[in-house]
């Protein structure tokens, strides 16, 4: 029951794929979730998308641009392979949110009709402009694995027509699909169970394109273009969403809202380092800035008064309000702890 699900949520992943250039695995790795360990999940998608590159490039054989693939494929592989040797060295969370933020921007083209019914006037691209694109979506997508849709603005303004994006995107991207294949293999993912698995999206990813061969002509050109900006939009949203939590627990971030009758307080804080907006009913507004403890001494032993025998200073802040400063001291002694506020003279 699970792999009919699978092959069904598969057809239509590639099929929406087909015309929105990406985003079949947002749909398709939940699912495979439940059929393989983690780990294996991104091998048995690389096969589906293997596939789906082959049958598009097969299909759309004839739409192919020659031009923009001799430009292409040459650099986008060894940039591929520097993107898998750069994962020993980082972590590719904060590439994923990074890329996350660039396309939920794209939200902002769907309102800006100029973006999207303008094509170039001119089909000739730089050679220079083909060959960066290249390396960009190789080094990435050997470092996250993750971006078909980054690209799509790149596919969209060269005047290229439907049939010609499919298929010169699809040949772009196999050669990149075969390499990982190779690297998942060589790192033991390539397990019975995800190769079943990922035989199943397979064989719904060559269903999905002979498919889209048929269906390919009646979808509008401006439809066209909107799919593939709201994919990189819904993308963006997802790759958001899954790398911004793994960021702030690593990094022990986040923000905090406090509030008393007198004062509120937003604390926005990272690691060791905080900063707060806060607004006093007395004062007004005041920015706070978290101190270093080794620091402290040196910068405000004058004005700090002697502690108790037994008493220790644990955090300590600045507030800068219109009207001045203060030195806020949290002590701790024992089980209590308690505040003290220093006005600074300017």
């Amino acid at each position: 029951m699970l792999i009919a699900f699978l092959f069904a949520a598969a057809l239509v992943a590639f099929a929406i794929s087909t015309v929105a250039g990406g985003g079949a695995g947002l749909i398709l790795m939940p699912i495979l979730a439940l059929l393989v360990p983690t780990a294996e999940v991104p091998a048995a998608l690389s096969l589906g998308t293997a596939a789906s590159s082959v049958s598009r490039t097969f299909v759309f054989w004839r739409s192919v641009r020659w031009d923009i693939v001799r430009l292409f494929v040459p650099i986008a592989l060894p940039f591929a392979a520097l993107g898998v040797w750069l994962l020993s060295w980082f972590d590719p969370v904060y590439v994923k949110l990074i890329l996350g933020i660039f396309l939920v921007a794209n939200l902002l083209l769907l309102f800006i009709p100029k973006f999207l019914s303008a094509r170039p006037r001119s089909r000739r691209v730089s050679a220079r402009s083909v060959r960066l694109i290249g390396a960009a979506a190789g080094l990435l997508s050997g470092f996250t694995g993750q971006v078909g849709l980054l690209f799509n603005r790149f596919y969209l303004r060269m005047g290229m027509e439907k049939s010609e994006i499919v298929a010169t995107r699809a040949l772009n991207e196999l050669l990149l699909h075969v390499l990982k294949i190779v690297l998942y293999a060589g790192l033991g993912l390539l397990t019975a169970r995800s190769l079943m698995a990922g035989a199943v999206v397979a064989i719904a990813a060559l269903a999905a394109s002979f498919l889209m061969k048929w269906g390919m002509p009646y979808i509008r050109e401006h439809h066209f273009h909107l799919a593939g900006n709201v994919a990189m939009a819904v993308a963006g949203v997802s790759m958001m969403a899954s790398a911004a939590p793994v960021v702030l627990l690593k990094n022990h971030a986040g923000v905090r809202y406090h509030t008393s009758p007198a004062e509120a307080e937003v604390h926005a804080f990272w690691g060791s380092r905080h900063y707060s907006l806060i607004w006093n009913d007395r004062r007004g507004i005041g920015v706070e800035k978290g101190l270093s403890l080794t620091k402290l001494a040196r910068r405000y032993g004058n004005v700090i008064p002697a502690a108790a025998y037994g008493t220790f200073i644990v955090a300590a802040s600045k507030v800068e309000w219109i009207d001045g400063e203060q030195l806020e001291l949290h002590y701790a002694a024992r089980n209590r702890r308690w505040k003290t506020v220093l006005d600074l003279e300017d």
